[in-house]
């Protein structure tokens, strides 16, 4: 995401001004950023290991169900290509929710959190 306006700039040599270690600490211990890794930790969490199951599924199915992922279901694709298909479909699906996720939840509490870092410095 890109920000509408530059990094605040120290008045000596013009780069960004960097909050302290202890800024940076006490940042990382506070309920801000607490809640900001526990709504990034479970949306992406329980969603990597359902995709991760999703994935074995398909390949344990396709080394040991043949007969199954062989079976026709329309025209000339079988089973097996509708769900390597579906792997795709899964992959694009989960990184749209995500998208969607950090713009309308994690990008806020991130950005108010660099605020009042940059403030503070």
């Amino acid at each position: 995401m890109a920000t509408e306006a530059p990094p605040p700039q120290s008045p000596e040599d013009g780069s960004p001004v960097q909050p302290t270690t202890e800024a940076w600490l006490e940042a990382q211990n506070s309920a801000e950023f607490t809640e900001l890794r526990r709504s990034h930790r479970s949306f992406a969490f329980p969603l990597t290991v359902g995709f991760i199951a999703w994935y074995l599924l398909y390949v344990l199915l396709s080394s040991y169900a043949g007969g199954f992922m062989s079976k026709i279901v329309f025209a000339n694709f079988n089973v097996a290509f509708v769900f390597g298909l579906a792997q795709f479909a899964t992959t694009f699906l989960i990184a749209w929710f995500y998208s969607r996720h950090a713009t309308n939840k994690l990008d806020p509490q991130a950005a108010a959190i660099k605020s009042r870092l940059e403030a503070d410095a």
